[in-house]
């Protein structure tokens, strides 16, 4: 049946990543849900592949955002998806126009269109540097593709290599970026305690993983700190699979008492405007949503030129080679010292990141929902 033009689309979007601490895409989750919301084109409820938490999900949900479904054990059924398409989201949560995953997989469907969210091939390009447990995203993503599924990237960066390397139809692969992540109005909150006789700090964010290359930039500070005696490095994320690494390249940095480690933090609003810059040496990054929310608090930013990451801050940060330490290092040294230089980014930087818009990305999400829509029809 052809539904009416000015009937609204029913999307079911898996809300799981906001289960647990936080990361990326947990903030795209949220940002995207309530941005789509507030949609007139789209009814948007969301569901979680999950047993023991699913009960949490309540809480996490932006206004605007139903809650459906029934409990869905996420281990046999990611491995029932690897291999068939049953079951399917249907049994869990009644007909819709279109199930979006969020985060590398989208359940089979019985007339429900798909989209999934790739949002990097760290699986396939860098295999060693994921836990095992993720690995098994690149079949569940090239499965989908080959069922018929339409692929949400958030860079076209991503985009490019989810075509190169799945044989994706381009036309079926959308790009739509993220937002920047929404600071806290009013007053920052209070910063971290530095370490002995510093008073400024380089500021690294994200989960700690190889992929983020928090080693190379111990190593970088260590050079950094060697001139500059009143600095220190903030490292600030969740306990990863290299943290074992980390821990162990801070313990052996001749400054490593200059070297703090927040963990999570659970607003980073006031660590954040109180850096001297931020510092973001990925290896390899689909986007990049820690450069934009450094750039719309007014701090300055030190990254790569890995992956999606020029694409997203433009000629808005000091850029260097992934892995170079020492040109990382000289990097940082020179914006904690050149005072024209650091001005010039941070206006730079509050002009870019104003163009990435969380509205954007729900006007971009829902244009992708009617595509495959009507696509099914």
């Amino acid at each position: 049946m052809i539904r009416q033009a000015e009937e609204r689309l029913s999307v079911a979007l898996d809300a799981t990543p906001l289960l647990g601490v936080p990361t990326g895409v947990g903030v795209f989750c949220a940002n995207a849900m309530a941005a789509l919301g507030s949609q007139p084109a789209v009814r948007v409820e969301a569901f979680a592949v999950s047993w023991r938490r699913r009960h949490l999900l309540g809480a996490h949900v932006p206004e605007g955002v139903g809650l459906v479904g029934k409990a869905m054990p996420a281990r046999p059924l990611h491995f029932a998806w690897r291999v068939a398409d049953i079951p399917a989201i249907e049994h869990f949560i009644g007909a819709v126009d279109v199930v979006h995953g969020t985060n590398y997989v989208v359940p089979p469907a019985r007339r429900a269109a798909r989209v999934v969210t790739v949002h990097d091939l760290t699986v396939i390009r860098y295999p060693e540097m994921c836990e095992p447990e993720t690995l098994r995203f690149a079949g569940l993503v090239r499965r989908a593709i080959e069922r018929g599924a339409w692929v949400h990237t958030p860079s076209r960066f991503v985009a490019d290599e989810v075509v190169a390397e799945f044989g994706a139809d381009p036309q079926r692969v959308c790009v739509v970026h993220h937002g920047t992540p929404l600071l806290p109005s009013g007053r920052p909150g209070p910063t971290v305690t530095l370490p002995g006789k510093t008073t400024r700090y380089v500021l690294a964010v994200g989960t700690v993983e190889p992929r983020k290359d928090l080693l190379g930039l111990v190593g970088a500070f260590g050079q950094v700190a060697a001139h500059l005696g009143d600095v220190a490095l903030v490292i600030a994320g969740p306990d990863g699979w290299g943290s074992d690494a980390l821990a162990s390249a801070i313990a052996q940095s001749p400054v490593g008492d200059r070297i703090v480690r927040t963990g999570f933090v659970a607003d980073l609003n006031g660590l954040l405007r109180g850096a001297a810059l931020l510092a973001y040496p990925s290896l390899y990054e689909g986007f990049g949503l820690p450069t934009l929310e450094a750039m719309a608090a007014g701090v300055p930013v030190v990254t790569t030129t890995a992956g999606a990451l020029p694409e997203v801050v433009g000629d808005a940060a000091s850029m260097v080679a992934p892995g170079d330490t020492e040109a990382l290092a000289a990097a940082i040294e020179r914006l904690l010292e050149d005072a024209c230089e650091r001005q010039q980014l941070i206006e730079r930087g509050l002009v870019r990141a104003a163009e990435f818009t969380w509205e954007s990305c729900a006007e971009g999400l829902t244009d992708l929902y009617r595509a495959a829509a009507g696509d099914r029809r």
